[in-house]
Order: C-alpha cells, then structure tokens, then sequence
C-alpha cells in the first residue's frame, strides 16, 4: 500500500541531499515520521498545512519500510503509518507538487 507525507519543498531538498528524511519538526517531536494514507492525506494536508506554500508529497510504497513502518490510532481512532527511524531518500517512488488553493488548503494530487 502506498502512504504519504506532506512536507515543505526545502525540507525535501535537504533530505534528499543527505540521502534520507529524518523528519518534520512535529515528527522529531513525536519520536517517528508521520505519514498518511491516500484516504487519510487530504484531511492532513487541510488540518496541518492549510496555509503553508511550496508543499510536496513523498509516494513511498509502505512494505518499502518494513518493520519499521506501524500503523497505530489517532486521537481519532483511525489508523495512521508512523515510520519509527529515518526515510531513505532512494524509497521514495514519487514527488508531487502540492500547491495552495483559494481556500488557502494544499491541493494534493489524485492519490492511488
């Protein structure tokens, strides 16, 4: 199953440079990188990016990560995929562009 993460674009850049995704200041905060399904990624980007610009999504296929990918509740009871260590930026299958909409939410890409 493919899962995703919004970030913003220099973050990106940083990682892929250094050749891996250590995390989001909020992921850093929590102890994993925090990622979302398809189904799951369009109330993240509204909830936790609204107003943010030069946003990306990372594809990265979740058997990829193995173990060290769980899926585990929200305060919502939903299951969401944390990954517990870093991204390599070589699992990444996929960079989309997630530009601002006129309601101020990042417009994500048709996700499979």
């Amino acid at each position: 199953m493919r899962i995703y993460k919004i970030l913003p674009r220099a973050e990106w850049a940083q990682a892929e440079a250094a050749g891996r995704f250590e995390g989001s200041a909020v992921d850093h905060a929590d102890g994993y990188i925090h990622f979302s399904t398809a189904r799951q990624a369009g109330e993240t980007a509204r909830r936790y990016f609204a107003g943010i610009a030069d946003l990306v999504v990372l594809e990265v296929e979740g058997e990829d990560l193995g173990d060290a990918l769980r899926w585990e509740p929200s305060r919502g009871g939903g299951l969401f995929p944390h990954l517990y260590g870093a991204l390599p930026a070589s699992l990444v299958r996929g960079v989309h562009e997630a530009p601002l909409g006129a309601d101020g939410a990042p417009q994500l890409p048709s996700l499979a």
